[in-house]
């Protein structure tokens, strides 16, 4: 492989992390305005509550089971390359206690506006972190690639598949929720804002900043 190839390769993978920093961070503000979270962490969202576990750990082992799914969907088609989803799983997970860690000792709670505030802030910045995730191209999230692997299997268009993925993941949590807090905690409006308006927010960082298009395809 050539040097350049390999510069590219690594700047890559950086800008892979720090997207994953970014959604961390955006899940964080979320979560502390309390409204609910993005789809994909609601459920670690409610867990943290009902268990002795940490949301970021609680989010490791659901995205180790995400990754068991996949291989048992997929079968002999499951590219071996996608075990990468498992460190990034480690990873990412330990992204999400640092930044509520953060968010919680820098953001004071507050009325329903500023809780409002925090969960806007939490879509703007999951939405910014998941293009430049998706953009370096390197490796998908654990949630995104058994989306994937449920699309391939059953030959149905990715987004169809990834809106009843999320749809799953909310009312399981909701479930949960209502089982062990006997209420909504972790699923509410803000679940609802989240799941509506991420993917707007990707394409409004495509629109307004065509700098950054051309940024990544310099990269490929």
């Amino acid at each position: 492989m050539k040097k350049s190839s390999v510069l590219k390769l690594c700047i890559r993978y950086i800008c892979f992390f720090a997207g994953l920093f970014v959604i961390a961070v955006g899940v964080a503000f979320s979560r502390r305005g309390g409204l609910g979270t993005s789809p994909v962490s609601c459920i670690p969202a409610v867990l943290e509550y009902v268990t002795p576990w940490t949301m970021g750990e609680i989010t490791i082992a659901m995205h180790v089971l995400f990754i068991l799914l996949q291989i048992i969907i997929l079968r002999r088609e499951y590219e071996p390359v996608q075990l990468l989803q498992l460190p990034v799983a480690f990873i990412f997970g330990a992204f999400t206690d640092v930044a509520n860690a953060f968010i919680d000792a820098s953001f004071p709670l507050g009325n329903y506006a500023v809780c409002m505030l925090y969960t806007l802030a939490g879509v703007v910045l999951v939405g910014f972190g998941v293009y430049v995730e998706v953009h370096a191209g390197v490796v998908m999230l654990a949630g995104e690639g058994l989306s994937a692997a449920i699309s391939k299997a059953s030959r149905k268009e990715f987004p169809r598949v990834k809106v009843a993925v999320d749809s799953t993941l909310v009312a399981i949590g909701v479930v949960l929720s209502l089982i062990f807090l006997h209420g909504l905690v972790g699923v509410r409006e803000g679940t609802i804002i989240a799941a509506l308006f991420v993917g707007s927010c990707v394409k409004l960082v495509e629109l307004w900043f065509p700098g950054m298009n051309a940024f990544f395809e310099r990269l490929k």
